[in-house]
């Protein structure tokens, strides 16, 4: 019953969601890759990882994906290897000394109403490392009419935010770090308004 919830948009079938982000997949993550070096990176939490599209940036770390799509990570460990786990995040728990270095969060939370935001993200920062960081991509709604607000309000996220809104959220759970507005073009049109988030555990 849950996965049969959990397949009723066309874009949560595998194959139709990797056609349809295959273009922007690495786009996405540019902003991050910008300010960190990978290198420097062993641990990471793959948090919403869908059919394992961000897996191939992480070679030679030690990553784990987790969504509650089991379609999704089937296709991803057919890609990838076992790597991936059916899991509610929520209920992950850690080892002291066993944090995350890289926690990243892609294009999840605009299909998350406020509260479940505020859940999730308070209890990502138990899991990452004491010198680790969280990584956000969100869509952003933007203010004006265009076809970037439009296809925003198009996508079966039900929760796509202004950037003040984002900001906010962000910062009530983490030290900022990183907040940088991007777009995804096609064709010299702006398509979708993104923000990148890094953000460390806060000082407080």
């Amino acid at each position: 019953m849950e996965e049969m919830r959990l397949m009723r948009h066309p874009v949560e079938f595998s194959v139709v969601y990797r056609l349809w982000m295959a273009p922007f997949a690495d786009r996405k993550l540019a902003p991050m890759l910008r300010h960190i070096d990978l290198r420097d990176v062993n641990r990471v939490l793959d948090v919403g990882c869908g059919p394992g599209t961000n897996a191939g940036c992480f070679q030679g770390c030690d990553y784990l994906g987790v969504d509650i799509n089991p379609a999704y990570i089937r296709s991803a460990e057919r890609r990838h290897g076992p790597k991936f786990r059916v899991a509610d995040v929520t209920s992950m728990r850690i080892e002291p000394g066993q944090g995350y270095d890289l926690i990243l969060v892609n294009s999840l939370l605009h299909h998350l109403s406020d509260p479940d935001v505020d859940r999730l993200l308070a209890h990502l920062v138990t899991l990452i490392a004491e010198e680790g960081a969280i990584h956000i991509m969100e869509l952003v709604l933007p203010e004006r009419r265009s076809v970037a607000r439009f296809l925003a309000r198009k996508d079966r996220g039900e929760f796509p935010r202004s950037l003040d809104a984002w900001r906010e959220i962000f910062t009530r759970h983490f030290t900022p770090a990183v907040f940088e507005p991007f777009a995804l073009r096609a064709m010299g049109v702006t398509l979708w308004e993104m923000v990148y988030f890094q953000g460390r555990r806060p000082t407080h």
